[in-house]
């Protein structure tokens, strides 16, 4: 069995992926934990019965494993994926850095899985979460009904700026309840998060900011350069998941009851959607699933040939995590 490195064992991407490993019966003595700055004697859970050392990654040995899979910020990935790949260790990028790279494929795991032969770097980029989770319950739309335009709006949890902004999260609505002053807890966000929404998500990029910009990115090079996509992304004071509401404009004409059932053969898709009251899926139903749900299906009028949908996920596990796995499956058979 190769030796696998989690990179940021204890970051919240981290943690899930070391869960689905777990679940799908991989042995703690093939994964090395491995996070930035951790004490000497610092363990990880690994299921409920084995504790795993986590390894310092200023000192940690990539010759020592054959995958790393990265889920640390962009500048540690910067820094420390050469010296992966110069133990000739098969990069998985969770963070986005090489998202963008024209020479790094972006691998949805069951949508585009033969690109993963284009990994000659030794590269293979995950594309966000958000982009995740629209584009699995579109795989086959795109084939059927040839899109040409999308226009997404994403509510998103504070879990995509990691556990830091989630504490903030938290301590800003205590602190509200107890009418203390929240300055304090104003690092993240630089802003009131709690009980407020915040449309920016990531630095601005021009008009446009990071976020947003990566996501028309990633689409583009997922499905084709041809595509038009507007991307408006906001913090919503959640602790994990992403809401989305995405219009979708075809060449073809649209057969909604067609799209719902190609969208319900799409394993990892659930679709629940009565049009009657509470007949949806909410961000806090689908905390620690691995499905993409998808709620609100109807006509979009306003366009010729066009429909929308509302989509929710949790971004840690089904957003990243199950994405990852399938992924690093697809590397151990190849």
């Amino acid at each position: 069995m190769k030796k696998i490195a989690i990179i940021g064992a204890t970051s919240g991407y981290g943690r899930e992926i070391l869960n689905m490993l777990e679940e799908n019966g991989f042995s703690a003595n093939d994964i090395f934990a491995v996070d930035t700055d951790s004490p000497l004697g610092t363990q990880i859970s690994y299921g409920e019965d084995v504790d795993m050392d986590v390894y310092n990654l200023r000192d940690f040995d990539f010759g020592s494993a054959q995958i790393a899979v990265f889920c640390v910020s962009e500048d540690l990935v910067k820094h420390y994926v050469p010296r992966a790949l110069a133990k000739e260790v098969t990069v998985i990028d969770c963070s986005g850095t090489y998202a963008a790279d024209s020479e790094v494929p972006l691998i949805i795991a069951g949508m585009n899985d033969e690109k993963i032969v284009d990994a000659k770097r030794g590269i293979i980029a995950l594309p966000s979460p958000q982009v995740t989770q629209l584009m699995l319950p579109l795989q086959q739309i795109f084939k059927r009904y040839a899109i040409k335009r999308m226009v997404i709006n994403t509510y998103m949890a504070a879990s995509v700026y990691g556990k830091e902004a989630m504490d903030e999260l938290f301590n800003q609505t205590r602190k509200i309840f107890m009418n203390e002053p929240i300055v304090d807890d104003e690092n993240v966000f630089h802003k009131q998060i709690a009980f407020n929404v915040l449309p920016q998500v990531g630095e601005f990029i021009g008009d446009e900011t990071k976020q947003e910009w990566e996501m028309n990115v990633e689409i583009k090079k997922i499905i084709g350069q041809n595509i038009k996509v507007h991307a408006n992304c906001a913090i919503v004071p959640v602790f994990i998941g992403i809401g989305a509401f995405i219009n979708v404009e075809c060449e073809q004409e649209v057969d909604v009851d067609d799209i719902r059932n190609q969208m319900r053969d799409i394993k990892g898709v659930v679709v629940f959607d009565k049009h009657v009251d509470c007949g949806y899926v909410s961000m806090n139903d689908v905390q620690s699933e691995s499905d993409v749900y998808v709620s609100r299906l109807r006509q979009d009028v306003s366009v010729e040939n066009g429909f929308s949908f509302w989509s929710v996920a949790d971004d840690l596990r089904a957003g990243i995590a199950q994405n990852a796995y399938k992924v690093l499956k697809l590397v151990l058979k190849k």
